[in-house]
């Protein structure tokens, strides 16, 4: 009996078995953040300090003795990291809210250490980890009551171990001319539709926040959509992490980061750390919200009132304006919207040399409408804010915009470049435009939209998918009259149709408009309009670059891409030109991103200053 009592004792019933890479895997990264148990190194911890089984009776006891532990001295960054691991998994299993604020408390005392440390333990998987959880548990510790939303407010925070003094200033919330507001933490939200998804790994919790207005915002603020997202980082900073966090009365200060402002933090040792940011979800959540693609098709019929927080036609932006960056202007084509230009702002955005260098602008427009009108509302847009931005014409890089469309927006765009001087204006009449009968209003019109000039601050246009010399899908007759009957035109040019009819009574049958043309008939191939643009060359002074697509087998010169033959995309005179194998809807081709994106290096690289 004695024998086997000592064999007994002996014995060590240790094994060594194989398991799948997998299997190893998922064990070695078992974590409170994946599966709701503590990670290795924290069980650890707590079996070294025998509170393994007290941890399972009674966590808030345990967390105690461990706190005091590490208080006296008794543990370092191991008992830290254990202790932000523990108290998040009690708060997620029964706990109050002050445990997650508790758990934000020792991530960030465990992964702001002084820079030695950190070098030493940059291969630290426990670093990642601690930052995941001062993330989370920041947005559970300041998330409003049943919502999923952050309510930023300072003062005294209670803590299982003692208070927290937040300070918080609500004037950080401002933001081009509005209120930040409805701040929704979007590291649990999933998102489908944007082919890459693009998170910045850092420090705090990344944020979508709407808009409020704050008075009535001006003409510049006025250029950021109402409807947008904005992509920010809250913060809460805790100075002296490991010496305050000893203590029973500690001091932090709650902060707000736009993505746009700022991409890093500073330390109180003056080094910096990257802020957590995601992009990809605060644009997906712009697009989802504001319903661009149930809108493409009224936008084409003339949805002359509008959506709900967006202007019938004009300049719109993500971002404020920011002086020193290279503006991008973006054109939809037919029946389209900004949102199809999702996929490629998303990748660009992530490039940190064009994220920082250009800012991006979309023109929105009733695509119906006559293709020389609706580019006179993009000129007139361009001039308009570049004016307002830059009255004094002293930002340089304002001056080098570059303007890309796509489709019927590529022909928007190359109204922006070129000298036309009488010849859109000699398909209506032979006779001189300033002896022409017709209302003020009227003449007021047709010059701004017919006697076109190159505007002077664009310096490259992109071309993408352009019908320059018309779409096959748009001569039949029969689809051109329904377009025609179904397009609502805006007053004004409802006003022109008398006019034009009178300053045309003295031409032949065969040559007088029948009717104020839609975009339709503009585009096609036989229609006098499309063949006068495409006569006209891009003015001197303007890159030009083009991607056409074309997905029939065969030679390129004779194929197309559904709506627009190779050989009516095709530019002679274009610094590039790059053929992808795709169907018309080519914005989001990983290839016509790949060309943008080269483009504007290239552009980047001639500099502000180049004439």
């Amino acid at each position: 009996m004695c024998l086997c009592s000592l064999v007994a004792c002996a014995s060590v019933p240790i094994r060594v078995e194989h398991v799948s890479t997998k299997d190893a895997l998922k064990h070695a990264s078992a974590n409170a953040l994946t599966d709701g148990h503590a990670s290795d190194e924290t069980a650890i911890v707590l079996r070294r300090h025998d509170l393994a089984e007290r941890f399972v009776r009674d966590p808030a006891a345990a967390l105690e003795a461990l706190r005091r532990i590490y208080v006296v001295g008794n543990g370092g960054s191991a008992e830290l990291f254990a202790l932000s691991e523990l108290s998040f998994l009690y708060a997620r299993k029964g706990g109050d809210r002050s445990h997650y604020l508790a758990a934000a408390l020792y991530a960030y005392a465990f992964a702001m250490a002084d820079q030695a440390e950190l070098d030493s333990e940059r291969f630290d998987g426990r670093q990642l980890l601690a930052r995941s959880i001062y993330s989370v548990a920041l947005a559970e510790a300041f998330e409003q009551p049943g919502e999923s939303r952050l309510e930023l407010q300072g003062g005294a925070r209670p803590l299982p171990f003692g208070e927290l003094q937040v300070d918080f200033d609500p004037q950080s919330l401002l933001w081009a001319g509005r209120r930040l507001i409805d701040l929704v933490p979007v590291t649990e939200l999933r998102v489908t539709g944007l082919r890459n998804m693009y998170r910045q790994a850092g420090v705090g919790t990344p944020v979508a926040a709407r808009l409020e207005d704050v008075g009535q915002p001006d003409a510049l603020a006025q250029l950021v959509n109402s409807k947008v997202r904005v992509p920010a980082t809250v913060v809460l900073h805790f100075p002296d992490a490991r010496k305050q966090i000893v203590t029973e009365k500690m001091h932090g200060r709650l902060a707000v980061y736009t993505a746009d402002a700022a991409e890093q933090l500073k330390l109180d040792d003056g080094s910096t750390v990257p802020l957590a940011m995601d992009r990809s979800t605060a644009l997906a959540m712009t697009m989802a919200e504001s319903r661009f693609w149930e809108r493409e098709f009224a936008r084409l019929r003339g949805n002359l009132l509008g959506g709900a927080g967006e202007k019938p036609n004009g300049l719109f932006a993500r971002d404020p304006y920011r002086p020193g960056r290279i503006p991008v202007v973006f054109v939809h084509g037919t029946a389209s919207s900004a949102a199809r230009w999702g996929d490629m702002v998303n990748d660009l955005d992530d490039d940190p040399e064009i994220r920082r260098n250009f800012q991006f602008w979309f023109y929105a427009y009733d695509s119906g409408n006559p293709i020389a009108y609706s580019s006179m509302l993009l000129r007139r847009s361009l001039v308009e804010l570049v004016a307002t931005a830059d009255p004094e014409g002293k930002d340089a890089c304002l001056h080098r915009m570059v303007v890309l469309g796509h489709s019927q927006g590529g022909l928007l765009t190359k109204m922006t470049a070129i000298d036309s001087a009488d010849r859109f204006w000699q398909n209506i009449s032979q006779g001189p435009f300033e002896r022409a009968t017709m209302r003020d209003s009227s003449r007021k019109t047709l010059s701004e939209a017919l006697f076109v000039k190159p505007l002077p601050f664009v310096k490259r246009v992109i071309f993408i998918a352009t019908p320059h010399r018309g779409s096959f899908m748009a001569n039949p007759q029969f689809l051109r009259r329904l377009a025609a009957r179904m397009i609502r035109f805006p007053k004004d040019v409802v006003d022109l149709s008398t006019d034009l009819t009178g300053i045309q009574s003295d031409r032949p049958a065969s040559l007088a408009l029948e009717r104020i043309p839609t975009s339709f008939d503009n585009m096609s191939s036989r229609n006098v309009f499309i063949r006068t643009l495409a006569s006209i060359p891009i003015a001197p002074g303007i890159a030009v670059n083009s991607i056409v697509g074309v997905e029939t087998e065969g030679p390129v010169e004779t194929g197309d891409d559904g709506v627009v033959q190779y050989s009516s995309a095709h530019l002679e005179d274009a610094e590039s030109e790059l053929i992808v194998h795709s169907n018309h809807s080519m914005q989001a081709n990983p290839n016509t991103v790949q060309e943008v994106r080269r483009i504007l290096d290239t552009h980047l690289k001639l500099g502000c200053d180049a004439r």
